[in-house]
């Protein structure tokens, strides 16, 4: 029994899957009003604008090192990140499925999950290239 006591610790752990995104503060960028994306990230880096396929489609992104925020209105409702939740650009699919867990959907060239528990819907979306590698990150609100 002593034997055992030494023995088990020393044996591999899985990595434990993270599954409480509610703690990551990247999470509060969606929803900032333009007041409070100026105050807690200054002035952008540049700012451009993206042309959707339909007017209310179209898109102001501010750029900063953190991410590319897409303004509607005068609020963020979609950042696109070089890392978060865990995953970053370059990671393989096998991989961030094993962070996101089992409520990740595989859609073939993308991977969504369903993040609850904030004021309101918010979907994360993981692109691959056709290496299976990550190629962009967004957090959006589904509901825009």
């Amino acid at each position: 029994m002593l034997f055992l006591f030494y023995v088990l610790p020393l044996q591999p752990q899985d990595k434990a899957v993270n599954t409480n995104y509610g703690t990551d503060e990247k999470l509060s960028f969606v929803g900032m009003t333009l007041a409070e994306l100026i105050e807690r990230f200054g002035v952008p880096k540049t700012v451009i604008a993206a042309r959707g396929n339909e007017l209310w489609q179209d898109d102001v992104i501010f750029r900063y090192n953190d991410g590319d925020f897409y303004i509607y209105s005068d609020r963020v409702w979609q950042v696109k990140f070089v890392s978060a939740l865990g995953i970053s650009n370059k990671d393989l699919k096998p991989a961030v499925l094993r962070v996101l867990g089992n409520n990740a959907e595989d859609m073939g060239d993308y991977v969504q999950l369903k993040i609850s528990g904030m004021n309101w819907p918010l979907m994360l979306r993981v692109n691959f290239n056709n290496s299976g590698q990550v190629s962009a990150i967004y957090l959006y609100r589904p509901d825009f």
